[in-house]
């Protein structure tokens, strides 16, 4: 697969929360980062993800009396899977982790900042309807293809990657350079929905040829 000045990588929220030691570890997490520092010479452009929650994001357990963290309730724009405090804005958890060295990224973009709504993907809110302003910023550069890397592959990755879908754009995951939570078949779930929707996964050794 050959890449080209159309293409972008998006890393997707490579933070300390959800990286061994954080308040949603995804197993594994920090080993995306060797693999995504392969693979990123290859690409001119690449955008960074971040998490960036309110203290009492509506989508943290804590904020809902009797429940617990992984329980799912249904809220106006869907179901919402309730998750222990995480990337709250200014702590260390929301930070990029420190060994993730893509210091010429040129564009790093918050999500998950509305208290009332959450943000698992880089294009819209869980709303499906409320834009992040990525779809514009590619449109404004003609970066035309996708390139998706990250935590977790089950759900901020993956949910980029099918919006991507739908506004058009040709995506692909980058399978080794990303891992999962896999929380109640949620890998099984999404990789239905991008056979359905043409989203391709790849192993970095693709790009490495």
């Amino acid at each position: 697969m050959q890449i080209t000045s159309e293409d972008v990588l998006v890393v997707v929220d490579v933070q300390n929360d959800f990286c061994p030691g954080g308040t949603l570890a995804v197993k594994d997490g920090d080993a995306v980062i060797e693999v995504i520092h392969r693979i990123a010479p290859l690409f001119a452009d690449i955008v960074l993800t971040q998490d960036w929650h309110p203290p009492h994001h509506h989508s943290f357990a804590h904020v809902h009396e009797g429940r617990s963290a992984f329980e799912s309730i249904s809220l106006e724009h869907g179901t919402q899977t309730l998750w222990p405090d995480h990337c709250v804005q200014g702590t260390a958890g929301a930070e990029l982790h420190p060994a993730l060295g893509l210091t010429r990224a040129e564009l790093v973009l918050r999500k998950g900042f509305h208290p009332d709504i959450d943000s698992y993907s880089a294009f819209f809110e869980n709303d499906h309807t409320t834009a992040t302003g990525l779809a514009g910023y590619l449109r404004e550069r003609k970066l035309r293809r996708v390139f998706l890397v990250g935590l977790a592959y089950d759900y901020c990755v993956g949910y980029s990657a099918l919006d991507a879908r739908r506004l058009g754009l040709p995506a692909v995951i980058v399978r080794d350079a990303c891992r999962a939570i896999d929380l109640d078949g949620s890998v099984q779930r999404i990789e239905a929905e991008f056979t359905e929707s043409g989203v391709v996964l790849i192993e970095s050794a693709e790009l490495l040829k």
